[in-house]
C-alpha cells in the first residue's frame, strides 16, 4: 500500500472513534500546607466535536481518493 492511502484510512478511522469514543480529562485541585496535602481528583469524559469527526472523514476519504489514483 501507499502511504498516503494508509495515512487516509488512519483519518478515516479516527474520524469514525471521533464520533462514539468519548475522551477521558482528569484534573487535580488541591492546597498543600507543609507536609499534608488535602486534594480532590475528578474525572470527566467528553466527546469530540463533530466538526472535528466530519474533517477526519473527509480528509481520510480525499487521501484515499488521491493515493489511488496514482
Amino acid at each position: 500500500m501507499k502511504n498516503i492511502t494508509m495515512f487516509g484510512g488512519l483519518l478515516l478511522i479516527l474520524g469514525l472513534l471521533a464520533f462514539f469514543v468519548p475522551v477521558p480529562q482528569r484534573e487535580d485541585h488541591g492546597i498543600k500546607i507543609g507536609d499534608t496535602k488535602i486534594g480532590v481528583q475528578t474525572e470527566s469524559s467528553h466527546r469530540l466535536p463533530p466538526v472535528v469527526g466530519g474533517l477526519l472523514l473527509t480528509g481520510g476519504v480525499l487521501l484515499i481518493a488521491a493515493g489511488s489514483k496514482e
